[in-house]
């Protein structure tokens, strides 16, 4: 007899956000997170960079019952903004991240859930009913936002869910998408008895970032967002000096560095049955000359551009965030 559980493997970035597994029911309205009692993280090997991220895991169902379950996969957050853009290479694609699966070394074909989220209310629908597609930096959404019937287009922007680019509300007016996609990559599969099961995923990041150091305020590390920045990404002092050197440069007629903001949600991995047992962490800056950061603890540097990070019996109480300063083309 098979012991039934919904499972959701949770991946992320971001933030843009990636994410870890966890588990998960399905309920009115989409996937719900749950826990296990039965299956563990038994391994968890994460490769992080702007291009790429990888992620491979093992897991063991320590009870003597197959456990059957859903597995689902979310992507990280993509929201619309009006002064930043996320580096998304395919705007028009349902898979925008090509994102791809195996489980034991056989490709698995997930099935896709989108949710439309605004100021914290689900309003899928609503983009159905208007025809409006929900990727927010696609061109085909910039197109369909134009075509708004006036009432629509006011009740949307009263409500935040876009910003008129121009003066008023009036229609010919661009409007610049500020809600939030969620998407879910979701799949069957059993765990059996007393065994382990490997699972892959790989996709392209969603990066965030603007097109010069943002945290300074008038070249000094003060302000709200340089705050935020610092409990986001951990700052130390080596970093901001450096960053700071790297925006007086840009004053000066220099090239503007800028930033990558990279999310993986690490968080949900706690929903399985007892701590990752193993787990392993290996980020690539991309360029010798980039500047890093983030917060972690045993951190090695392993090669021109790679760090790494391992634990044992790892209890991810916190999300994970990397901050990159990325040169100018002509100081690599």
């Amino acid at each position: 007899m098979l012991k039934l559980f919904t499972l959701l493997v949770a991946a992320g970035i971001a933030s843009p956000a990636l994410a870890n597994d966890t588990m998960a029911e399905v309920k009115t309205g989409g996937l719900i997170f749950a826990q296990s009692d039965d299956v563990s993280m038994a391994e968890e090997d994460l490769f992080i960079s702007a291009s790429e991220v990888r992620v491979d895991y093992v897991f063991e169902n320590s009870s003597d019952k197959d456990v059957e379950s859903l597995v689902a996969f979310p992507m990280p957050d993509i929201s619309g903004q009006v002064d930043t853009n996320s580096a998304i290479s395919d705007y028009d694609s349902d898979n925008f991240l090509h994102f791809s699966t195996q489980q034991d070394g056989s490709p698995i074909t997930a099935k896709l859930q989108q949710r439309v989220v605004s100021l914290g209310i689900d309003v899928t629908e609503e983009f159905a009913k208007q025809g409006i597609p929900v990727l927010p930096y696609s061109q085909k959404t910039t197109e369909a936002l134009a075509k708004l019937p006036e009432t629509v287009r006011k009740d949307w922007i009263a409500r935040g869910l876009v910003y008129p680019m121009g003066a008023g509300d009036a229609a010919g007016v661009d409007l610049v998408p500020l809600w939030t996609l969620r998407s879910t990559y979701w799949w069957r599969t059993t765990f059996p008895a007393k065994k382990k099961v490997s699972v892959e995923h790989r996709y392209k990041p969603a990066v965030g970032g603007t097109v010069a150091i943002s945290f300074l305020e008038g070249g000094e590390p003060k302000g709200e967002r340089f705050e935020e920045y610092s409990r986001k990404y951990c700052l130390d002092g080596d970093f901001v000096r450096v960053a700071q050197q790297r925006a007086r440069e840009a004053e000066a007629g220099g090239a503007n560095y800028t930033e990558s903001w990279i999310s993986y949600v690490l968080s949900t991995g706690a929903n399985w049955a007892g701590p990752i047992k193993r787990f392993q962490l290996t980020i690539d800056k991309g360029k010798p000359g980039s500047l890093i950061s983030f917060c972690g603890s045993n951190v090695q540097k392993i090669g021109p551009t790679t760090f790494r990070m391992t634990a044992e019996d790892f209890d991810p109480t916190k999300d994970f965030d990397i901050l990159i300063l990325n040169p100018p083309e002509t100081a690599q």
